[in-house]
């Protein structure tokens, strides 16, 4: 048997865009997507901190430090630029492997959809 586990998680990005004449999918910063562990074309479900909307889709990479969050297609009509959303992703792990499993979550800044900046080793 397999138990489905959070894998990945964005926490608290902004909505950068909605483009509703487009295929469908969401279009994610690159660099989020690295730390994240979550890969282009991956099934992700977002909930929308504003309006309480949960749906799922599949992901796009975009520009490296863009800072880009971009809904396109139908999901384009379950968010507002500015909206705040959370992004997650899942996997499939036996009881056992859930046990000591443990999720990839990053925390960008909301206002830029960045990362914080680490500091850097002098030696």
């Amino acid at each position: 048997m397999l138990i489905q586990v959070i894998k990945s998680k964005i926490h608290r990005v902004t909505v950068t865009q909605a483009e509703l004449n487009y295929i469908g999918s969401i279009t994610i910063d690159r660099e989020l997507m690295d730390a994240s562990g979550i890969v282009e074309g991956e099934r992700v479900f977002i909930v929308d901190i504003n309006n309480g909307e949960r749906f799922d889709t599949y992901v796009i990479a975009g520009e490296p430090r863009s800072g880009v969050i971009c809904l396109n297609g139908a999901a384009a009509r379950r968010v507002l630029p500015g909206d705040v959303v959370i992004i997650m992703a899942y996997a499939l792990v036996t009881p056992e492997e859930a046990r000591t499993f443990r999720p990839r979550v990053i925390f960008p800044d909301t206002a830029t959809n960045r990362l914080p900046e680490q500091p850097h080793n002098n030696e």
